[in-house]
Parts: structure tokens; sequence; C-alpha cells
């Protein structure tokens, strides 16, 4: 049995011994390195070889710094700079134990390295070799490392701070379906690995920067040790040993700060890289390559050579370098854009399939102008024709009760320059003419004097008006004119396009906007009523209806409620309308008259309004209603005649009948007069006062 067990643990040993990756021992034995190095005294040979080392491993880990695109592809770099500052102190403790103990016997007891550094610094003059060692010892903790580790604080901080709202855009674009999971999960990761690493680098900055001063002191000590024992314990005299260990002592602390400053810049970089998909040699490349700078630097160049007591020869070399790496640059850029260019034709002049995008949609509301009207849309030489477009668009969707789609404004080269369109669902619906550079004088039925100018109509309302120039202005309004400039006119007939087409703005998609909008505050109404009772596109024909009269939508409650309580009794949307009508009564009343004020109504004689019954019961169920001629001509004269009188006293005219003939006449005269408002009894409110002031008899009867 014990041989089975002895054979077992063996059997096993041997099996991990063969799974071992000999590659992972690396760290490992450098950990042991570093530690021998700080107890056991090494030979000058060895400390040659790892001196070397140290310098390669510096020379590498910037390389690396300099090459990587993202902070993330070097992750290892806080533990590889924890291992190279270890490294790098174990040989100062190595190094002073050889220098304290041998230095007495000369310059290379510490070996031919430190020796040869010692040398080249000092030069002969011991005073220098100190300061200029003294100077990279500041450049590397006062410059590098101090702005180093302050760019790691804040890059650690602003990281953790980002966190929450990186993983929440992470799980809105999993929510989206933008992303899978498993790309989540790599998200998450990456970023949870990029708050890691960048706190890792705040920890490690620190490690740089007590080397720094590790070095400092090493410096002092060796030298003041190296000092006294040359002195006291080995008889040299002062100088003998101050010339001893004064390169013995520089050697050292260059050998060792050369690589340090090599960590301690690599830190720097890769703590100030901005992520991109370049490398800083790529992105300093690209962005530095600026023509005008090179250009601009040239010329400041030869302008200081060209001083008197300058070194000419220099400043003029160094300004025709940059001027020729900046013709370089340029020719360089004017070359890949032309590639391009011809990229692009070629593609262009390629013959595409035809697909769907190619087929375009009307648009719902256009505005086509001729190319003498362009100036007004240009913003930058002060076109105002966008801003009024916009502003008449948010006012009459604020009026209605709806969104009001965007108005598409594109040129026509088939119109007259200064003539426009307004379309709506691909067909013109009104048309105008503007002159850039003028403004229109309206007059508005009265003024008391004449203008010069190219007489006209105003576009909307077909009243009389000039175009003048802007200087007679002020002369035209002290004249009693409406003065106005070319885009409000455009603005104005556009409104009144809208206004009076605001049924065919309406679709089922703003009804259901509209629905939605109310399922917010009442979603329990909403979701009664559509699909359940009333299907979306009768809801929507009740709205078309409503706006088809003048009637805002905008009390979507009401108009719900009454839809909600009254779609048993009827699924037809021209008496829903009617029956919605008088619950807006007070809204529809209002829009004609001031509150506390009295409506001044007309009414039809009481035989002709019960001939208009009598006619509306014979054609029940017709589709189209169909007056005698002579009826008609002598009921729609006597509207008109009474209409324009009223009108002409400044007050609206207001045609109130009974409810069953209402929606008929409406209809009957919205064509013919359609300044003429008609309402039943029913629609007015019972606190309204009202006030009758035209009977509305016949003025031809057969």
């Amino acid at each position: 049995m014990a041989t089975n067990i002895a054979n077992n643990f063996f059997s096993t040993v041997k099996s991990n011994i063969t799974k071992f990756d000999t590659s992972s021992l690396g760290i490992p034995a450098l950990v042991l390195l570093i530690m021998a190095m700080l107890v056991i005294p090494l030979p000058p040979l060895v400390l040659d070889i790892l001196f070397t080392f140290n310098i390669l491993v510096g020379l590498i880990v910037i390389m690396v710094s300099i090459g990587v695109q993202r902070p993330l592809e070097f992750s290892s770099f806080p533990g590889v700079l924890l291992l190279a500052t270890m490294l790098r102190l174990a040989l100062n403790v190595a190094s002073t134990r050889v220098v304290l103990v041998d230095g007495h016997s000369g310059p290379g007891a510490a070996g031919q390295v430190i020796q040869s550094f010692g040398e080249f610094v000092v030069g002969g003059n011991y005073v220098v070799g100190a300061i200029v060692f003294g100077i990279l010892i500041l450049i590397n903790f006062m410059v590098i490392t101090k702005g180093a580790g302050r760019v790691s604080e804040v890059t650690a901080r602003f990281t953790l701070d980002a966190m929450p709202g990186k993983q929440m855009a992470i799980d809105a674009d999993l929510n989206a379906g933008v992303i899978d999971s498993d790309l989540a999960k790599k998200r998450r990761e990456e970023l949870s690995q990029e708050a890691d690493f960048f706190g890792s680098m705040d920890g490690a900055s620190k490690f740089v920067r007590g080397d720094a001063i590790a070095g400092l002191l090493i410096l002092l000590i060796n030298l003041v040790g190296g000092l006294i024992i040359g002195v006291a314990q080995h008889d040299l005299s002062f100088s003998e040993a101050g010339k001893v260990y004064s390169l013995l002592t520089i050697g050292d602390g260059l050998v060792a700060q050369i690589p340090s400053l090599f960590l301690s810049l690599a830190t720097a970089i890769v703590v100030t890289r901005v992520t991109t998909s370049e490398s800083m040699t790529e992105q300093a490349k690209t962005q530095m390559s600026n023509p005008s700078a090179l250009f601009i630097s040239a010329s400041i160049m030869v302008a200081l050579g060209a001083i008197p007591g300058m070194p000419t020869n220099v400043f003029l070399t160094m300004g025709i370098i940059a001027a020729g790496i900046g013709f370089f640059v340029l020719q360089k850029n004017v070359a890949e854009k032309k590639e391009v260019t011809e990229k692009e034709a070629a593609e262009n002049d390629e013959p595409k399939e035809l697909d769907w995008d190619d087929v375009d949609q009307v648009d719902l509301i256009g505005l086509e102008i001729g190319y003498g009207l362009i100036p007004l849309v240009n913003t930058e030489t002060g076109g105002q024709l966008m801003a009024r477009v916009k502003g008449i668009r948010k006012k009459l969707s604020a009026e209605l009760g709806f969104l009001v789609q965007p108005v598409r404004i594109r040129d026509a080269l088939n119109l007259e320059p200064d003539a426009y369109h307004i379309v709506l669902n691909g067909v013109v619906r009104a048309r105008g003419e503007v002159h850039v550079g003028k403004e229109l004088a309206i007059s508005p039925g009265q003024v008391y004097g004449e203008l010069e100018g190219e007489k006209t109509n105003d576009p909307a309302f077909g009243l009389d008006a000039v175009w003048i120039d802007p200087s007679q202005r002020d002369h035209a309004r002290t004249l009693g004119y409406t003065v106005v400039d070319p885009s409000t006119t455009i603005a104005t007939h556009l409104n009144k396009v809208l206004r009076e087409s605001a049924a065919e703005l309406l679709g089922r998609d703003e009804t259901q906007q509209l629905l939605d909008k109310l399922a917010i505050k009442a979603p329990k109404l909403v979701e009664d009523l559509v699909p359940g009772k009333l299907p979306l596109g009768t809801v929507t024909k009740v709205l078309q209806n409503l706006l088809d009269e003048s009637v805002v939508i905008r009390d979507m409650k009401t108009i719900v409620e009454t839809l909600s309580d009254e779609c048993a009794k009827t699924q037809d949307a021209e008496q829903l309308t009617n029956l919605v009508r008088p619950k807006l009564g007070r809204m529809i009343v209002q829009n004609l008259v001031d509150t506390e004020e009295t409506l001044e109504v007309m009414t039809l004689d009481p035989e002709l309004e019960q001939l208009l019954h009598n006619v509306l019961q014979q054609n029940q169920g017709n589709q189209e209603v169909i007056l005698e001629p002579g009826l008609a001509e002598g009921l729609f004269k006597s509207l008109r005649e009474s209409t324009q009188e009223v009108e002409d006293q400044g007050k609206p005219a207001v045609l109130v009948v009974s409810p069953p003939i209402r929606s008929w006449l409406s209809r009957a005269a919205k064509h013919r007069i359609s300044e003429l408002t008609v309402l039943s009894y029913s629609e007015i409110p019972d606190d309204q006062s009202v006030k009758v002031i035209q009977t509305i008899e016949l003025n031809a009867k057969n």
C-alpha cells in the first residue's frame, strides 16, 4: 500500500512538472534576485551586467509606452514599474556596498559601467559633474515625476467618477439591442480594468517619486560615507578620497538615474495618452504636420537670423529646413485630397442600381422659391424667411392643438426668379411673388395718400398694395399703410394657407400622438376609447371635421370624453362631430368674441329655416343635398350681402341655426362665403348673452 501511495505521489509530481510553464519562473526569479542583491555582496562583473540590464529594461518600457494606442494595452505597467524600481534600488544598495568597501582601491572598484559613466560626466571637473547630476535629479523629481503623479491622481478620480454613467450607457445599449450580452460583458470588463489600471497608476507614480528621492539620498550617503571611510580607515588624503569617491558616487548615481528617468518619462507618457486608434508617434506626425505652422515658424526663424549679432547661418538653416518640411507636407496633403476627390468622382460616376431610397415621398408642407428669393433663406446674409416660417409653425401648433409638421423650403429652377409656390401633399395650393430688397405697403382699406412704386395685390388676402423702397417705409406708415418685408409677406401667406387647410395637416400619426399625450394624464379614458369603442380612423375624421370648420382641438380631454359617451349611439364621424361641437361651444364662441361681450348673430327667417328642414328630411340618406336653383341662389345671395354688411361694421359674421341644418349649411357656405361662421343654438353657452342683429330672408323665390 505504501508503495502505491509513493507511486501516485511521484506520478502526480511528474505530471505537474510536465505541465509547468518555465516562462512563469521569470518574475519569481527576478524577485529573488532583488532580495539577494540587498544582502549578498556582488562582484564588479555582475554589477556591470545588472546595470546594463537595468538600462535595457528602461529603454524597452519607454518604447512600449510610446507605441501603445490605449493605456490598457500596457495594463502590466504598474507591476513592471514596481519591479523595475526595486531592481534599481537593490542595485544602488549593492553598488553602495562595493563603493564603500572597495572604493579606496581606485575608480574601477565598482565595475567598468560605473567608472565609465562617472568619468564621462565628470570630465575632469568634479564640481561640474556633481552639478550635472543634480540637474538630472531635479528634472526627474520636480518636472516629470511631479507632473505624472498629478495627472495620475486626476485621471484616477475622473475615471472612477465616470464609471456609473458608462455602466448606464452599456445597459442602455444592451436594452436597445445595439449590442449583445457578450459584447456588453466585454465592455463592462474593460471598464473595470480601466478603473483598476488608473487607480494602480496613481499609486505607482508614488514609486517613481520615492525612487527619485532615494537616489538623491543615496548620492549623499555614498559621497559623505566614502570621504569618511577613505580618510579615516584607508589613510587617503581628503583630495584623493574626494576624487575617487566623487567619481564612483556620480557614476553610480548616473547609472541608476538614467533608467529612472526612462521610467518616469514612460509613466508620464502612459497617463497623458488620449485614447485613440493611433499611437503617440502617429498622433504627433498627423497633428504637427501643419504647413501653416511650419511656414510661419520658418519666417520667424529667418527674421531672427537677420538680427545683427545672431548666429545667422544657424537660424537661416533651421528656417529653410522648416519651410522645406512645410512645402513637402503641403504637397502631400494636396496629393491626398486629389486622390480622395478622384476616388469619390469615380464612385459617383459608376451606375447605381435603383432602390426604394430613390423614390421620394411628397412633402406634407413645402415652399418652393425662385432663385431670386434665395437670399431670403440665407441667414448669413440676413435672410429671415427660415425664422419667420419657424415662428408661423410654432404659432399654428399652439393655436390648433397639434404639432404642425416642418416646412421644407427648396429652390425650384422652373419658377420665375421672384415667384414662390406653397405646396401641400405635392400639390401647389397657392402662388405669389415678392421682390427682394423691396417692402410691401398694404392698404387696409382707407389710406391718406398715394405711394410711388409697383402696384400689386397682397398675396395672402388680395388687398391693394405697392412695392416700395425701404426708405419710404416711415412715410407709408404715416399714410396708413401696413408695411411688411418679403419674408413676412411669404410667411403670412403660408400661415393663411395652413390655417385654411388644417384638416389636411392632421393624420392618423398625429392623432395617435395626441392620444398618447392625453394618456399620460388620463390613461383609462384613452384606453377605453381606442380601439375598444372607436377605431383610430374615426377619431381622426372627427378631429379633421372640427379643424375643417375652424374649431381648434386643444381640449382633447373633452373631445375624447364626448366620443366615449356618444359612440354607443352612432359610429358615423359626421354625427359624432355634431355631438362634440356643443361640448366645445364655449371655446368656439370665445374665438369669436371676448368674454363678457355680447355675441351679435344673424338668424334665418322661420319660414326659410322650416323650408330647409323639409328639404333635408326629403334628402335624408343621400350623400348630396340638392336645392332648387332659385332657392339656392336667393339663399346664398342674402347670406353674402348680410355677411358683407356685418363685416363692414368690424364684427364677426355669425349665423345661428337649428342643429339639424347647421352641418349642411356650414359646408355649403364654406367655399361661397368663407367669412361666415355657422353655429347651432346648442353650441352657444347658456350664460352667453346673444343679440340678433339681422334676419336672413330670400331675395329670390320661385
